[in-house]
């Protein structure tokens, strides 16, 4: 992989550009035009981009790293608290005589 001076990416014979206005953008990341819009505007975490005489385009280096920002781990704290407690209400209690 060879970037020119222009930020196209050569891949061999073929071209990916460095920089995709909202419709290419939605093809690379299926995502909607209409959401991708929405993201620009977003108060808390708004997609980085630039406005060339009215042209929206986006970087896609910034593109991957801001969709990193929105990584979603599920995390496995307080399962182990959770499985006990519905364990221990199937448990038959136990009385002391």
């Amino acid at each position: 992989m060879v970037q020119d001076r222009e930020g196209t990416v050569m891949l061999g014979d073929l071209f990916e550009p460095g920089y995709f206005d909202l419709r290419a953008l939605a093809a690379y990341s299926s995502c909607s035009v209409r959401w991708l819009r929405d993201r620009l505007v977003d108060r808390v975490h708004p997609l980085p981009h630039y406005r060339i005489e009215g042209k929206i385009l986006v970087k896609r280096e910034e593109f991957d790293r801001w969709l990193l920002g929105s990584h979603v781990v599920n995390s496995a704290d307080g399962l182990s608290e959770i499985v006990d407690s519905v364990v221990a209400h199937m448990r038959p209690s136990k009385r002391s005589a």
